[in-house]
């Protein structure tokens, strides 16, 4: 960097400067059941995220003694002014979503009433004694084909696992399973997540009427900084 401050840590690694964003934390909680079904839940923030991109939301499901399975996952609110998220349990065979969530962005918000504020050169307000840092943990992107089968609409099924030994205090991405994907048809591939907690076995699965095998999709992790 030209000009500015700059913090590295004991590994003499960058933790903080005044020319890069990192992933701040805006808000954090836990998501329950809002609907009478309850398979569906709406979660609201407790302070908007005002990025004009959409933020980042991880979440850890709380450990049963099954699958917690997650799905439709979208955002609630517009560019400025995200104030919330939506998530399904995969279907009544699987528990219901429940668990601790935070979401991110890769800029601060002003939310301290005292501490730190550091802005980069354009005047972006990069970081904020009231907006903690996350950290990315792993990627995994070497899923394993299982098997496959055919739903009750007709449409097929297919099985990806990668094992995982799910730490309390690491979180899963969860925006990019809230994305269709592309299939051999003009209809997509929707995905799902799943967290067999027995067997320690995080699963991703496609659903479509022409569904290809071949499955490239990144899951991401991070926790919250100490």
């Amino acid at each position: 960097m030209a000009y500015g401050l700059q913090f590295t840590n004991s590994s003499n690694t960058v933790v903080l400067d005044s020319e890069y964003a990192r992933l701040m934390v805006i808000s954090s909680g836990r998501f329950a059941p809002t609907e009478e079904s309850g398979l569906g839940s709406t979660t609201y923030f407790a302070t908007p995220v005002t990025s004009q991109e959409p933020p980042l939301v991880f979440v850890r499901p709380d450990t049963v003694s099954g699958v917690a399975g997650l799905c439709q996952m979208r955002l609630i609110g517009s560019a400025g002014n995200w104030t919330g998220f939506y998530v399904r349990a995969y279907d009544v065979n699987t528990a219901q979503p429940n668990g601790r969530y935070f979401v991110a962005a890769f800029a601060a918000q002003a939310a301290a009433q005292y501490g730190m504020r550091l802005w980069n050169g354009a005047g972006a307000l990069l970081f904020d004694s009231g907006t903690p840092n996350a950290t990315f943990t792993r990627s995994f992107q070497n899923w394993s084909y299982v098997r496959y089968d055919t739903t009750a609409q007709g449409l097929t099924r297919i099985y990806y696992t990668v094992p995982f030994n799910f730490p309390q205090n690491e979180y899963m991405l969860l925006n990019t399973f809230g994305m269709n994907m592309t299939s051999g048809s003009g209809i997509p591939r929707n995905l799902y997540c799943w967290w067999d907690f027995p067997n320690n076995t995080l699963y991703a699965i496609t659903i479509a009427a022409t569904n290809p095998i071949a499955f490239f999709l990144p899951a991401v992790f991070a926790k919250l900084a100490a």
